[in-house]
């Protein structure tokens, strides 16, 4: 009797998510967002992305894209469920997300990507460059914190053709501290333990970074 093989399995899909930012410098709100997507929203890794050179804002006390790429790598370092990508930076120029959607689904065309963002960057999508474009290139991870409603950012994001039917939310705790609070105490000589991870407060005193005043040049 001759049996019949049975069917390859399909392999499950790879979500991948993807955290962009200038992360200058990355500290502990920006792991608590990858973490909490990476476990609500059931992903298998998320990407940190630093951009080269943001499209809509200037970067004040920018120590360069590589020194916030290695201390990207730094705050990352030993976890599994996270990776540094230089994918922008390696472009160079200004960053767009569609851009860099397009590029990964190239780079890993066997994944489905999940774009990782707050609730108030949700809202502002509809302002941003083919957003129509984002929304088909990979879903939406919305971190859902006090002062961006659910429905309110849904409303905005119903203005792009089927956004709405791409949208994961998650519950994010509070973070009262960002990057310019980090490089303002950096600054004035106030310690930053407890803001940022360790190996991240290393590279910023042995590199001497942000010790001009916020939004003065620093030395080449």
């Amino acid at each position: 009797m001759t049996g019949t093989s049975a069917p390859d399995a399909v392999p499950p899909v790879r979500r991948l998510g993807i955290l962009g930012g200038t992360f200058n410098p990355p500290h502990l709100g920006h792991l608590l967002i990858a973490q909490e997507a990476y476990d609500q929203v059931g992903l298998d890794e998320v990407l940190f992305m630093p951009v080269a050179a943001p499209p809509h804002k200037e970067v004040h006390v920018d120590p360069g894209a590589e020194a916030r790429l290695a201390m990207v790598a730094a705050a990352i370092d030993g976890d599994e469920r996270f990776s540094a990508c230089d994918l922008e930076i390696r472009r160079g120029g200004p960053s767009y997300t569609v851009d860099t959607l397009r590029a990964l689904h190239a780079t890993h065309p066997d994944s489905e990507l999940t774009f990782i963002v707050g609730g108030d960057m949700a809202a502002s999508l509809p302002t941003w460059h083919r957003p129509a474009e984002i929304v088909a290139l990979a879903r939406l991870a919305v971190a859902e914190r006090e002062g961006a409603r659910r429905t309110d950012i849904l409303e905005r994001l119903a203005t792009i053709p089927g956004a709405v039917q791409r949208v994961d939310f998650f519950d994010l705790p509070r973070i009262d501290f960002s990057s310019s609070l980090v490089r303002r105490r950096v600054a004035a000589g106030r310690p930053i333990t407890y803001l940022v991870p360790d190996r991240v407060a290393e590279y910023i005193a042995q590199h001497g970074l942000y010790q001009s005043p916020v939004g003065s040049p620093t030395s080449a």
